[in-house]
């Protein structure tokens, strides 16, 4: 990517959408501006897992306003992920939809493992380069992140399903602060937090940090009372319970440094730092600059390096955890890649780019499934990949790996899949047409095979063999004639010429 190139990232949290743009320079991303916006999107989720038309609308809203300032951005320039709250939400495809058309780009909603990693990248990114091995926490509107690491590199990330809104809507209702609200709040939080203490102990990590929302909060509100900038401790978090206990009522409470947006929301926060303060035995922890947007801007840059990509090295780790042939997986890899490149899809090299590499990544996990049974391996392969916490993948994009792998053999019909998204159409005759070729688990003759496509409304594949070729490779000829019969149950149909 250029020097100069403006990127992007927007953060879909549950108490604030935030919009990070930065100017690439040498590596490094310098900040152009930042715009926040308190949604509260997770106030508006009830006990059905269902988000309220008013919680929608103002993010909608919201994403509107981010849209115009991010008018003349192009799709590789920009990256949204949605977190807790939108993992949670059953009705997020309804939001998602719209949200997507408001703002113009695609909305990623990430996994909390993922959530986890992104935030480290950022505060890593923005702390200076030493050995130390780091603590980093983020309490959000309805999760909290801990991660262990060292330099860039993550070694522990994990997501709770605890946080500031979350907490302060059930346990400090109505804004009431008390010494019993904030018990029952610590309790609770410790309760769910519990099993950090073997994942983080205290012999693990040398420095503690905290990130964005209720840490970023907490500090401004120490630092204007006379602490130390940048530092919170044990000392100054007893000092602030108090003057919020005096308050009795987030309406009353009066703090230099505490901003209107974090008041509802700061007693739910506070009680889960105070939980976290104890379980891992933390005596001073500093406030980073990084948070998740910012990891969010730097891990764009490494996607557009295939080297780089965490998520390919997640492919190599899946292949391995599950067994896969990896020789078998390559060369499907390479067959199917192979024939894509035939087919001409009238999109920008990004997205032809971005479209190969998910091809070649679902071609490479095709046959994932089969440590648990060959019968069926597809469907458990598809199973595997949409419920898989892995490391770089948005959920959106493990489900279409997922649907990638269920349809790479077997009837078409049971996919549950809109065949008129004609990338996803080539990237499925590409990937099956690859295993077909490769069904004996020997590099096949297939430089003389050429695929063509002519999209809407024909929608027909033409694969031209030559003459010779079905004699020579009776098996495979027979393969292809039944997949000409499997395409007439959609959309779409195949053609088989010779030549």
């Amino acid at each position: 990517m250029k020097n100069d190139t403006l990127l992007a990232a927007i953060d879909l949290g549950s108490n604030s959408f935030r919009l990070e743009i930065g100017r690439l320079s040498h590596g490094q991303i310098h900040r152009v501006e930042y715009l926040k916006e308190t949604v509260r999107q997770g106030n508006g989720l009830d006990s059905e897992r269902l988000l309220s038309d008013e919680a929608m609308q103002r993010g909608w809203e919201c994403l509107a306003r981010f849209a115009e300032r991010l008018s003349g951005f192009k799709k590789q320039q920009v990256r949204a992920v949605a977190t807790q709250t939108l993992r949670e939400a059953r009705n997020r495809d309804t939001f998602l939809t719209r949200a997507q058309h408001l703002l113009g780009f695609p909305i990623e909603v990430i996994s909390g493992r993922e959530e986890a990693r992104l935030i480290y990248q950022g505060v890593a990114h923005l702390l200076p380069q030493t050995d130390d091995r780091r603590l980093v926490i983020d309490i959000g509107g309805r999760s909290t992140e801990l991660i262990l690491g060292q330099g860039l590199d993550a070694s522990v990330t994990e997501s709770y399903r605890v946080g500031s809104v979350a907490w302060s809507m059930k346990y400090f209702r109505h804004g009431q602060l008390d010494e019993a609200s904030f018990d029952r709040a610590e309790i609770a939080a410790k309760a769910i937090l519990d099993e950090a203490l073997s994942l983080v102990p205290r012999h693990a990590w040398d420095v503690a940090y905290g990130s964005s929302g209720t840490v970023g909060a907490v500090g401004d509100i120490l630092s204007v009372a006379g602490w130390s900038q940048g530092i919170i401790d044990r000392e100054g978090l007893a000092w602030l319970k108090r003057c919020m206990l005096r308050a009795q009522n987030t309406d009353k409470l009066r703090l230099e440094g505490l901003k209107e947006d974090r008041r509802a929301v700061i007693g739910g926060g506070v009680s889960v730092l105070m939980a976290l303060f104890d379980l891992l035995d933390i005596e001073v922890l500093h406030v980073a600059e990084g948070a998740l947007r910012h990891g969010v801007l730097f891990d764009k840059l490494d996607r557009e390096d295939e080297h780089e990509d965490v998520r390919a090295t997640t492919v190599r780790r899946l292949q391995k955890n599950f067994g896969v042939d990896v020789a078998q997986a390559e060369r499907v890899r390479r067959v199917a890649s192979a024939l894509l490149s035939q087919l001409s899809l009238d999109v920008s090299d990004h997205d032809n780019l971005r479209f190969r590499r998910k091809l070649e990544w679902a071609a490479q996990l095709h046959e994932v499934g089969t440590l648990i049974a060959h019968s069926d391996y597809h469907k458990h392969g598809a199973y595997i990949l949409d419920n898989s916490d892995a490391t770089g993948f948005a959920v959106s994009e493990l489900h279409r790996l997922s649907l990638l792998v269920l349809g790479h053999r077997g009837k078409l019909r049971k996919l549950n899949v809109d065949f008129d998204d004609e990338a996803f159409a080539m990237q499925l005759m590409c990937l099956r047409l690859s295993v077909i070729l490769c069904h004996a688990r020997r590099d096949p003759d297939d430089q003389s095979l050429q695929l063509s496509c002519s999209g809407t409304p024909d929608r027909q594949f033409t694969l031209v063999l030559p003459a010779a070729w079905a004699r020579q490779y009776p098996q495979s000829a027979h393969l292809l004639s039944e997949e000409v019969q499997a395409w007439q149950k959609t959309t779409w149909t195949l053609e088989l010429q010779t030549h």
